[in-house]
């Protein structure tokens, strides 16, 4: 190559290329990481240069040239790419590769208005000065490439018109930290900081995309879910659709409750006029929720919730089809579809199911959540009344209406509304749950709103963490790590800002978090278990066991200290019920596996000192934030040693961790036989978590004649799902062949946006 060949400075001054100085950043990068080429990297980048190329071309070509050689032979090119990736990002953030003072660093940042301005008049300089001796900045050198480029794109502090970035990571986590430990007392608080900041920046808590990207800026709206329940009137719906365009622009990933809406054909006014039906104000909710972009990122999403026993369920089920018309379709939206034991036994039966409007079956829609029983005596009524208008469908017909759209657009999702009552932490005769959320983890109660102002409403907002199982050695390490997490989201809850008085409401008095996991595919295969064949069964039950337990002793002590939340009452824990009282039996007959630790001395410290928070667990898909913290998704198991993520920053190739030791004891997802393994996992999980599960089922076409799944093998799932306490089912996924490779390798996955830009993919 000509040494001869010039650089352009950011000045636009020229200067001759200095090999040598790249040839040692490249060194520098590759120290202590196990087959990385040196010279290979320097030989691809070589070859893209050209004469007069800009310095920052440079770098950029030198680190794409270190990713592309990502590969299950050479993986640590994914933290040598990273390396690279960090020295060019620090450059642009700070002029060099050494960062700043933090005292310096927030000045100058509140100065920009990039950073809260109550960061200088909560903590003294000297106060700050010993945070900056807590940061350790050679952690930003365990990060992955996919991880870097995640940061940029979503997570550091920027101008995301000019590309400007102000920040490196490890001054996103202590500053973190220091927001949400603020308001502590001055004698505690710094130890609380240096604690929360070593748990989330050695990735063992794991923090959703809101918190990463807001706290410490002046936006202060952190909530990963929003849950916005719709009654059957126009100020309602008005209201509702206010709503959802505030909480949008928030970033929140969106759920709506419109079962109450009623059927087309209805008589409003007396019978001055007939109702238009759900499809009107649908496509309204649909225009709110894109009217707002997330930050610029992309489009809002949600999921809209309504009953499988709904008037006109035939027309909702289709509505994501891309088959019909505009008239008739509404795409841009999921579906969520509310199911019972009735309609289940019905299904099992080849019974028929009766049609109903909610506007025509007094007591029925609430029954339909807060009293099962009641429920079925007044569909049993309501279908043998004469006067009451409705339609009948064979059960196995409906199901398989339902089953084949879930299958065909991947996003019709299930909510099991008797399990989210009946095995939960809320009362459900004074705060019942009626719809879950965009990622169908989140289970709280609602209440319709009748205009933006109404503080009779309810709109609940779940605030989102996750415990690294990954990188734990002993379940008791979960037990400071829960503490901590438990009192972080709890300060955020006063923290942040609420644009809509019964959403503050609301959180003020349930105080609820969502703590779930990232990495469980790395912690079953160091345990050499696998998904499909029961042998995870027993250290799932125990695992999740020790997760909600050391959750619910931290909420417990911290209403020791700072009071039980004012809405305690109207949960079951109030009650001295647990989790381990209220599962499906027929998960005794898959794991016997005893309790371990002590929930009866535990049972009496709730009823006497009572809990600072309703709920405390939901399992998220955690999209991003897993890749983060280097860490297989949620729950899931890996589509591939090494999964391309194709997002807006190009193909982002990531390694399983451990790759080199475990490679060998992952089961990928298309090598589990079926369904059932993991559907029993889930059901282990549920028996213990409070909220719900982002759960997915997941088909391959290949394994069946004709290459076509039977409707009875999807039918079959989803009442397996339902008989192990299932709350909710996520996505539907299909092996396509095209994006999932066969040598089982690699899989190419798309970046998904129905969370919200991350607001629920913690």
């Amino acid at each position: 190559m000509n040494s001869n060949m010039t650089v352009t400075k950011r000045s636009g001054e020229r200067e001759t290329i200095d090999l040598e100085k790249i040839h040692r950043v490249i060194e520098w990068a590759a120290k202590g990481l196990n087959n990385v080429s040196v010279s290979e990297v320097e030989l691809r980048s070589h070859l893209q240069f050209f004469d007069g190329i800009a310095t920052e071309a440079i770098h950029e070509t030198i680190i794409k040239a270190a990713a592309d050689l990502i590969s299950p032979e050479s993986p640590d090119y994914q933290f040598l790419s990273a390396r690279l990736a960090v020295f060019h990002l620090r450059k642009k953030a700070f002029g060099q590769f050494e960062p700043p003072k933090l005292y310096d660093h927030v000045v100058k940042l509140v100065e920009l208005g990039k950073y809260d301005q109550h960061i200088l008049e909560d903590y003294t300089q000297d106060e700050i000065d010993t945070l900056d001796s807590y940061i350790d900045h050679w952690r930003d050198m365990n990060f992955s490439y996919a991880a870097v480029k995640q940061l940029e794109g979503k997570y550091l502090v920027q101008n995301r018109v000019t590309h400007e970035i102000y920040e490196s990571a490890q001054f996103l986590y202590i500053l973190v930290a220091a927001c949400l430990f603020a308001k502590y007392p001055k004698d505690t608080r710094l130890q609380y900081v240096k604690d929360f900041y070593d748990a989330t920046s050695t990735f063992k808590i794991s923090l959703p995309t809101p918190i990463m990207a807001g706290v410490r800026t002046p936006t202060r709206q952190f909530s990963s879910c929003v849950l916005i329940e719709c009654g059957d009137s126009l100020d309602s719906i008005n209201a509702t659709s206010s709503s959802i365009v505030k909480y949008v622009s928030q970033r929140a990933g969106i759920g709506v409750n419109a079962g109450r809406i009623r059927a087309l054909g209805s008589p409003i006014r007396g019978g001055e006029a007939f109702h238009t039906g759900c499809l009107p104000f649908y496509k309204y909710f649909q225009t709110a929720v894109k009217s707002c972009s997330q930050g610029g990122v992309r489009g809002g999403a949600a999921t809209l919730f309504y009953p499988m026993w709904h008037l006109e369920v035939e027309s909702l089920l289709v509505l994501k089809n891309n088959r019909g018309v505009d008239d008739n379709r509404i795409r841009h939206l999921d579906y969520g579809v509310q199911i019972n034991k009735v309609m289940y036994q019905r299904l099992i039966q080849g019974g028929m199911i009766s049609l109903f409007s909610p506007s025509d079956v007094p007591g029925m829609y609430d029954a339909f959540f807060e009293d099962q029983e009641e429920f079925e005596r007044l569909y049993l009524k309501y279908e043998a009344d004469p006067s009451i208008r409705k339609k009948q469908i064979k059960a196995v017909e409906l199901f398989s209406l339902m089953m084949q759209e879930r299958a065909s657009t991947g996003r019709i999702y299930i909510q099991n509304v008797d399990h989210c009552n009946t095995h939960s932490p809320f009362d459900s005769k004074v705060a019942p749950v009626r719809q879950s959320n965009l990622c169908l983890e989140i289970a709280l109660p609602t209440k319709p709103l009748n205009n933006i102002n109404d503080p009779d409403g309810e709109i609940a907002l779940c605030t989102l963490s996750a415990l690294n199982l990954g990188a734990i050695k002993k379940l008791e390490e979960l037990e400071p790590l829960a503490d901590l997490a438990v009192r972080a989201l709890d300060n955020l809850l006063d923290y942040q800002d609420y644009p809509i008085i019964s959403a503050k409401k609301a959180s003020m008095n349930r105080r609820t978090l969502g703590i779930g996991v990232i990495n469980f595919a790395n912690y079953l295969a160091k345990e050499g278990v696998r998904y499909s064949d029961g042998s995870a069964n027993g250290i799932t039950h125990k695992t999740f066991e020790a997760i909600q337990y050391y959750l619910l002793k931290a909420s417990m002590k911290l209403a020791q200290e700072q009071g039980a939340c004012p809405a305690f009452h109207e949960t079951t824990y109030a009650k001295g019920i647990l989790p381990i009282d209220t599962y499906k039996r027929d998960l005794d007959k898959i794991c016997d596996e005893p309790l371990h630790l002590d929930w009866e001395t535990l049972r009496e410290e709730i009823k006497t000192h009572g809990l600072r928070n309703s709920t405390l667990s939901a399992l998220m898909p955690s999209e991003t934030s897993s890749q983060i913290s280097n860490a297989t998704n949620g729950i899931e198991p890996p589509r591939g040693l090494i999964s391309v993520k194709a997002s807006k920053d190009g193909q982002l190739k990531q390694v399983v961790p451990d790759f080199e030791k475990y490679q060998y004891s992952y089961e990928l997802l298309w090598q589990m036989p079926n369904n059932d393994g993991y559907l029993q996992l889930v059901g282990l999980m549920q028996k213990f978590v409070d909220q719900s599960i982002s759960a997915n089922t997941n088909y391959d076409p290949t394994r069946f004649e004709g290459g076509r799944v039977p409707m009875k093998v999807l039918l079959k799932d989803l009442l397996t799902a339902y008989k192990y306490g299932v709350k909710t089912l996520y996505y539907h996924n299909t092996r396509d062949g095209a994006s999932d490779s066969h040598d089982d390798i690699t899989a190419i996955e798309k970046e998904d946006d129905s969370c919200a830009g991350g607001a629920c993919k913690i």
